[in-house]
């Protein structure tokens, strides 16, 4: 194919694609709360998993987005049937100038936006995900950051970074001049100067969600923003299939083995609560996590607690960024009493090193990998032999 052929194509392609979400093409009428709406449902945007961001149409180029907190449905002790989520930020997201009443308490954001800033490795792994880097104009910083296309743009310049959370450069923030900032409002903050600038924050809350497949479905809300809602309900109906596929491996699994997670640090062992999406993943993957409170965030436990619940576990996942090869001996070298643990003794410690995989700039967008990872460790039987794992291995 010569040049001018191989232009012609790749123009042909983008005109297709902006036409089937532009209203050009077939539609599909949708009635949304009352309001008919003619959407080309491709490019709709329906969260399945994800409880933490709903979507309505109000036209056909105004949508309003809602967001809150995922985890509320525990707090306020409802089940998944009752479950209605906190509105804590309102968003109506405008494209292309389209017209319509935007109730009032909602932000306007006029999309797609064409810069942003990203906070977390997660929210950059939406970004990946959806092939749409050049959105992105500011991250915190590279340390541990793998994505070669990431840093040859922090290189260039064309990506800033601002700096960690709580020590913002205000002056670097205004240079990236984003149309919105991406921000997880629930950690550690540090927002008060950003703020100040009055560029919109737009939160990101996947790392709150209970479910695996719930916080990768939240490509579809930075897909909402930058103009990618066709690619994304593509994306992640891929994730959704492949990890099905992977979670039926262990339908019919009877023997069950049982496994923790964690390592002390600072005289505490931080434990994941038995909802959050890793105690999912861990059930989904064929095996019991030793805990089974409704916590969905993480717990401190004494070194002695952690040994009562979890001495006779089959498994002990850790995931850290050990500066070298890590090994049994390193695992004892930092607490001596680490090998009381069953799992400990007969070398049944699932492991994955971030400073040696790029755990969180990937993992958040494909858990069907995590899964099959785990899957492999506990039931190696229901995969195939030469599989070869990308985040988790067992630790030799």
């Amino acid at each position: 194919m010569n040049v001018k052929t191989f232009q012609s194509a790749m123009m042909l392609t983008l005109m297709i694609t902006l036409l089937s979400c532009s209203g050009n093409q077939s539609k599909k009428s949708e009635k949304i709360e009352g309001t008919e709406v003619d959407i080309d449902s491709a490019c709709m945007i329906v969260p399945e998993y994800a409880k933490g961001f709903t979507v309505n149409y109000v036209s056909d180029g105004v949508c309003l987005v809602e967001v809150g907190d995922p985890q509320h449905i525990l707090k306020e002790g409802n089940d998944d049937e009752d479950y209605q989520m906190p509105v804590d930020y309102k968003f109506a997201l405008v494209r292309n100038g389209a017209k319509a009443e935007i109730p009032e308490g909602y932000k306007v954001v006029n999309v797609p936006i064409e810069r942003t800033i990203c906070m977390t490795s997660l929210q950059l792994s939406n970004f990946t995900a959806l092939d749409a880097h050049e959105v992105i104009r500011g991250i915190t910083g590279t340390k541990n950051l793998f994505d070669k296309d990431i840093k040859d743009r922090v290189k260039t310049g064309e990506i800033v970074k601002i700096g960690m959370e709580g020590d913002f450069d205000t002056e670097l923030v205004l240079a990236a001049n984003p149309d919105v900032i991406f921000i997880s409002p629930f950690k550690r903050g540090g927002y008060d100067a950003i703020k100040e600038t009055g560029i919109t924050l737009v939160p990101h809350l996947g790392y709150k969600e209970l479910d695996p497949l719930g916080q990768a479905e939240w490509i579809k809300f930075v897909a909402l923003f930058i103009g990618k809602e066709k690619e994304a309900n593509e994306v992640f109906a891929g994730i959704k299939s492949r990890y099905d596929s992977v979670r039926a491996l262990t339908d019919s699994v009877k023997a069950r083995p049982t496994v923790f997670s964690g390592e002390m640090h600072g005289g505490n062992w931080y434990a994941v609560g038995g909802r959050n999406h890793l105690a999912q993943l861990f059930r989904d993957a064929g095996a019991e996590y030793i805990i089974k409170d409704e916590n969905t965030g993480g717990v401190n436990l004494e070194f002695e607690d952690m040994y009562a619940k979890a001495a006779n576990a089959d498994y002990w996942r850790i995931l850290n960024s050990y500066p070298d090869e890590f090994s049994y001996d390193a695992l004892k070298a930092s607490e001596p009493r680490n090998e009381l643990f069953k799992a400990f003794k007969q070398k049944h410690v699932v492991y994955c090193n971030m400073k040696m995989t790029p755990y969180y700039e990937l993992a958040p967008v494909q858990p069907d990998v995590l899964l099959k990872d785990l899957v492999a460790v506990f039931h190696p039987e229901l995969v195939e032999t030469d599989y070869r794992p990308k985040f988790y291995r067992l630790l030799k």
